[in-house]
């Protein structure tokens, strides 16, 4: 099977222009249904599987989302590696309305979400401390430059819980913890993509300031409709871009797809067809 890039769109994107499509992906997981149906695609000849965070119709909030489903379904479908594009606040003045952020760190500031596909009895431990790959990040920073897009290298991403945005005291925290960008939905996306032994890259697209910003209104739907049409655009013209290049080959040298080879608390060859069978596609190179 040739490698997959799994593209997971955020508010706004919720298809990619100039594709072919080969078909629709109705998948079930073990954790039940992803957003929507995954398709399957090709851009400029490479195969890609594309994913509403949201669903096809935004009709999914960011703490209902079915996260664990979403990547397990990416992993049945192939891809070794995921692009995830997100719409975010800024929390810093140069990180102006309409700026891309290749998002190097997270803070997780989410609760009640599924965060681990291992519940036991299988229990797996794996290494967050760099959660970005940053073989395809580097690859996105080449594809947002060559799109034109004004783009700045590195990042922290505070994810919040949502679905309603932050109070002014808490937008300042955050600011003052050194946070660069706010959103709603990368956690425990990435976490879990880890997990599943999937490189993972987030485009952060800025649409506003949050509400630190003194100068500039609150956020609000209404004010970032804008921004947010403009901004979905400019992803468009980089996965053009990314998919015209050699960046769109599978070269991770992170170790991303090794994630799990010291992190198994378990033997499983032990264990029973009942236990694996959750984890059975992240865990069968190992049986």
């Amino acid at each position: 099977m040739q490698a997959r890039t799994g593209i997971i769109g955020g508010s706004g994107l919720y298809h990619i222009q100039g594709i072919e499509l080969i078909e629709s992906l109705d998948i079930d997981t073990p954790f039940g249904r992803p957003s929507d149906a995954l398709m399957l695609a090709k851009i400029n000849g490479h195969e890609v599987v594309f994913l509403p965070r949201h669903g096809g119709s935004h009709s999914i909030p960011p703490h209902n989302i079915n996260y664990r489903a979403n990547i397990y379904a990416m992993k049945l479908a192939g891809v070794n590696r995921i692009i995830s594009i997100s719409a975010v606040g800024s929390l810093r003045e140069e990180i102006v309305p309409g700026h891309f952020v290749l998002v190097d760190q997270f803070v997780d500031r989410t609760h009640s979400r599924q965060s681990s596909f291992f519940d036991g009895p299988v229990v797996a431990h794996v290494s967050m401390a760099d959660p970005v790959c940053a073989c395809l990040k580097s690859a996105l920073f080449t594809a947002c430059t060559e799109a034109n897009i004004t783009t700045h290298e590195n990042g922290s991403y505070l994810v919040m819980q949502g679905p309603q945005f932050s109070t002014r005291a808490e937008s300042e925290l955050y600011r003052s913890w050194g946070m660069d960008v706010i959103g709603m939905t990368n956690m425990p996306e990435a976490k879990l993509a880890r997990e599943a032994e999937i490189c993972y890259a987030t485009v952060a697209m800025s649409t506003d300031y949050d509400c630190w910003h003194e100068e500039e209104e609150n956020v609000s739907v209404s004010s970032i409709v804008e921004i947010m049409h403009a901004n979905v655009e400019k992803a468009q013209n980089m996965l053009q871009q990314f998919f015209t290049t050699d960046a769109a080959l599978p070269t991770c040298t992170c170790g991303c797809p090794e994630a799990l080879q010291h992190g198994i608390f378990a033997d499983l060859k032990a264990q029973n067809d009942e236990s694996l069978r959750p984890v059975h596609a992240l865990v069968q190179r190992f049986l």
